[in-house]
């Protein structure tokens, strides 16, 4: 029964991945975890079928020929904000960042757990309000939905809406969380592990720039509609906080 009923709200996945094997394999996998499952084996198929809005996350290999998952992962996030996690060689850290700069939501290197990598799934899904979240109150009590304020920055998760005086920010699953997560903490400092937990459901790593890098991209966004203002401070050897006074 319970089988029966979470197939009935799990999400789309969409798998671009140039290895036929390993993606039979994962399809198998994560369609035993409920999830509805396309693959394709090249990037062209890839960014059509992402853009075509059939899905609600993608999985994308950054090692593939012809046109690569860096490329790929650029062309999807000039046109959608779908989520996607990087499924990156093990200890490659250029790509991963590059990956992570262009917009991706969190990667997972290769070999990899499948239970791990369901896990990463529904952390996401979760954080971008899809249906394998749990729609709770916050700490403080307060709804997820409400709409929150801090000075000129307004964000509505219900909506999944985020502005700064009004003008419209254009922001990633990831880059939402996290300015929703400091804005929730009503200016408290959280470090970087706590970030990483509650934005990408999993602990900080060892030399993981995760955190910093959504960090810089969301500062970007900030500062192309906020004139420059500072909007989030950094607390030196620690973690980020938004600025008191807003």
């Amino acid at each position: 029964m319970h089988s029966d009923l979470e197939k009935t709200v799990v999400s789309r996945i969409l798998l671009i991945d140039d290895d036929t094997e390993l993606g039979e394999m994962l399809a198998e996998y994560l369609d035993g975890e409920g999830f509805e499952i396309t693959v394709v084996h090249n990037g062209r198929d890839g960014i059509s079928h992402a853009l075509s809005g059939d899905y609600e996350m993608a999985l994308l290999d950054i090692m593939m020929p012809g046109i690569g998952g860096i490329e790929v992962l650029r062309q999807v996030r000039a046109q959608s904000r779908m989520p996607i996690i990087m499924l990156t060689a093990k200890g490659d850290d250029v790509d991963r960042v590059v990956g992570l700069e262009l917009g991706a939501d969190d990667y997972i290197p290769k070999p990899y757990y499948p239970r791990e990598l369901v896990a990463r799934i529904r952390a996401v899904l979760r954080r971008a309000g899809g249906n394998d979240g749990d729609g709770a109150a916050n700490s403080d009590g307060n709804s997820d939905n409400a709409k929150l304020v801090n000075g000129p920055v307004m964000l509505d998760p219900a909506r999944r809406l985020a502005a700064y005086g009004g003008q419209e920010m254009d922001l990633t699953v990831s880059e939402f969380n996290l300015l929703e997560t400091l804005m929730r903490a009503n200016e408290r400092a959280l470090s970087k592990n706590e970030l990483s937990l509650t934005v990408l459901g999993r602990p900080r790593e060892v030399y993981d720039r995760s955190i910093d890098v959504h960090m810089s991209n969301l500062r970007q966004k900030l500062q192309q509609v906020s004139g420059d203002a500072s909007v989030i401070e950094t607390v030196r050897g620690f973690g980020y906080r938004l600025r008191p006074g807003l």
